[in-house]
């Protein structure tokens, strides 16, 4: 795939205040966006990504490496390369919250040039789509966060750039309208071919939508791949068993042999085994020793893994998992 932003062995430092010690906030950071993705750019808080966004829209320097934006250097060649981006950061800081709806986007639509025709077809077309149009004429600051979210992607919109970047898109949003924010993401990268790069602690955002996840911990990259790899790459075959009676002290040392893991819950009415199983096949192992015993069985759940586990473990992990490569 085509990349359309390239990120090579960047270096942030910062000075503590009020004293001589630096602090490496982004640690040789390398890594590619590519044209029409969805990528999930992730960290917890201190871990340099924050600073990686600034510095990929042009809003802080590194001190070292280079960030190109389509072909341009982000630094060398500044305002010919950012007008390939349009970023939303969190706090929707690009509207005017003393404007209706409908003045904001006529505003933004008008600053690039476009005839007083193209802007208001373009408007039009933006309140149908993000579902503004009952709210043209409210004043921002009269408006939901979740809808001063829509706006202020509509407004990114308007740029027209190759690449959109949105630092915590649904963040503070209700079920509904994070679901609808979510829905809209991906109608922008799939009709729109748009580039999007998202910045989120929402880890169902990651998982529904990007295709491919950057994990920046510690000032450095602990992970680059797909999302759907790495679910694949921690996925458990975890099993709770409800027992309709009590396991044997035999059963219990088999299962210790085989499962050292396992958990076990008695109850005067339903036990509850708990067990992780390396390979499907000793789902066979389990049962022969119920078997054994004629334990009868209740019911059986097997566990699901969602993206935020896995995040959770990556992190902890360190460099366990670093650097798995997408194909």
């Amino acid at each position: 795939m085509e990349p359309i932003i390239e990120v090579k062995n960047v270096m942030k430092t910062y000075k503590k205040r009020k004293s001589k010690e630096y602090i490496q906030a982004v640690n040789d950071v390398s890594f590619t966006v590519n044209r029409g993705e969805i990528l999930g750019l992730l960290g917890p808080n201190g871990a340099g990504k924050t600073s990686t966004i600034k510095m990929i829209c042009g809003l802080l320097i590194p001190d070292s490496g280079s960030i190109t934006i389509n072909g341009l250097n982000n630094q060398k060649k500044r305002l010919e390369s950012l007008r390939h981006i349009s970023a939303v950061l969190e706090g929707n800081r690009n509207l005017y919250w003393r404007l209706t709806v409908r003045e904001n986007l006529e505003y933004f639509a008008g600053n690039r040039g476009a005839s007083r025709k193209e802007v208001l077809e373009r408007v039009e077309d933006l309140l149908v789509k993000f579902h503004l149009k009952d709210k043209e004429t409210e004043l921002v600051n009269r408006l939901s966060r979740g809808m001063q979210q829509k706006l202020a992607i509509a407004v990114a919109m308007l740029a027209d750039s190759d690449v959109i970047l949105l630092d915590e898109p649904t963040l503070g949003l209700d079920v509904e309208t994070g679901y609808e924010v979510r829905e809209l993401l991906t109608s922008i990268a799939e009709q729109d071919n748009r580039t999007i790069i998202i910045s989120t602690h929402d880890m169902d955002v990651v998982q529904n939508l990007c295709e491919r996840t950057v994990i920046i911990n510690n000032g450095q990259i602990v992970t680059d791949d797909k999302v759907a790899n790495l679910m694949r790459l921690f996925e458990v075959r975890s099993y709770t068993i409800s027992l309709g009676g009590l396991l044997s002290g035999k059963q219990q040392q088999l299962l210790l042999q085989k499962f050292p893991d396992y958990h076990y819950e008695e109850d005067t009415i339903v036990s509850t085994l708990e067990v992780d199983l390396a390979k499907s096949e000793e789902i066979y192992d389990l049962f022969d020793v119920l078997k054994m015993e004629g334990t009868p069985v209740e019911a059986i759940d097997r566990k699901t893994i969602n993206f935020e586990q896995i995040f959770m473990e990556i992190v902890k992990g360190g460099n366990k998992h670093a650097m798995v490569q997408s194909s």
